[in-house]
């Protein structure tokens, strides 16, 4: 078996009591198992919660924090003790790790995004497992959603990873609820996530974490549009359940893709930037860029929406109001309020150094949800 890149991302769920606080049995058996998969050749990265689980006692709380302040002061506690419990563990494998804590901003700003990457590569390259959460002791959107799932996807990506294993408490995904459906069946394979199926999976959240089945599939579908294998299921015992998961032998759900990664470029553009505007397309140039792997030309834009400038990102949506990609802009929205609707002919004819596209074929991401 070829040596691969494998992101791992352990929830809350898998790492607690039933008092919500941290197992460090669970952690224990989840150290062995990354191990491991080390000690034949992969190279591993956590990311990991447990940070809240780890400090909301210390804060004298009678349960789990309910509030993004007590879940910011509990995470801000606890994170250190959470990295503590690992780094112990590894070394009882001669094993070191690294804390690395990352936002969704660390990937939309493309400086800090390469920089992520150099890091990450390095401690790779040095046998060194990072150990990755969100710095929620200043996030709040974090907290209240994805437990993590998306953090782990951008991950994915941003390695250009061949797997990621969502570790959670259900043994995969089901058709239905299985904890409210008993007649719900496991599902070994998803081709791609579809909208029908995210409907399907929208369950209330897990106790002691806030990512729930429905948190999973979006990451697992980022994931795939990365080209990353995703798998989603429970830790198993003994120490070779991980390897079986790389193996095609795992019991949840393998999510899969066949498609190539796309290079870095691209999935920064595609997936990790701010959009600074809107631009809405009529018939003719949705088919040109999604169908013909073409540029996208003034005459094709219908409207313009937010102010921005050449060289930013903007979000183009078809005439229904769909979002089908992003791209990198030639021209700023005042040139581009202008041109719009123009053959490039009359453009050139009137504007002097206007590029004739206003999004280049190389600079463009297709981003359209599956039906």
């Amino acid at each position: 078996m070829r040596k691969q890149t494998v992101v791992i991302k352990i929830g809350s769920s898998s790492l607690t009591h039933v008092t919500g606080e941290v197992s460090v049995d669970k952690l224990s058996h989840i150290v062995q198992q990354v191990a491991t998969l080390k000690k034949v050749g992969h190279k591993v990265v956590i990311v990991s919660s447990g940070a809240v689980a780890c400090g909301f006692r210390l804060l004298k709380l009678n349960g789990r924090p309910r509030t993004i302040r007590e879940k910011q002061a509990a995470a801000a506690v606890g994170q250190g003790i959470l990295i503590q419990h690992y780094r112990q563990l590894f070394r009882q494998s001669r094993m070191e790790i690294a804390q690395v804590l990352l936002n969704r901003s660390d990937f939309s700003d493309r400086q800090r995004y390469m920089n992520a990457l150099s890091t990450l590569d390095l401690l790779l390259v040095r046998d060194i497992v990072p150990v990755i959460n969100e710095n929620d002791s200043v996030a709040v959107e974090e907290i209240r959603w994805g437990d993590n799932d998306f953090l782990a996807a951008q991950v994915a990506g941003l390695l250009q990873a061949d797997w990621l294993v969502l570790v959670t408490s259900a043994d995969g995904v089901y058709t239905y609820n299985p904890e409210m459906d008993p007649e719900a069946k496991p599902i070994p394979y998803i081709s791609s996530v579809s909208q029908e199926l995210l409907e399907r999976m929208d369950w209330t959240h897990s106790k002691f974490g806030t990512g729930g089945m429905r948190s999973k599939l979006e990451a697992a579908s980022h994931a795939s549009d990365f080209g990353t294998n995703v798998y989603v299921g429970k830790a198993k015992p003994g120490d070779t359940w991980l390897l079986d998961v790389l193996e095609g032998r795992g019991t949840g759900t393998y999510i899969g893709t066949h498609e190539p990664p796309p290079s870095r470029k691209r999935q920064w553009i595609g997936f990790h930037s701010d959009i600074s505007g809107r631009l809405t397309v009529d018939e003719g140039a949705e088919r040109a860029l999604e169908r013909e792997h073409r540029s996208l030309l003034p005459c094709g834009v219908v409207s313009v929406e937010g102010q921005f400038e050449e060289g930013e990102v903007v979000e183009v949506v078809n005439k229904r109001g769909m979002t089908i990609g992003r791209g990198v802009v030639n021209m700023p929205s005042r040139v581009l309020e202008q041109a719009k609707g123009m053959q490039t002919k009359d453009i050139v004819s009137r504007w002097k150094g206007v590029p004739e596209e206003v999004i280049h074929r190389d600079n463009w991401v297709q981003t359209s949800v599956k039906s």
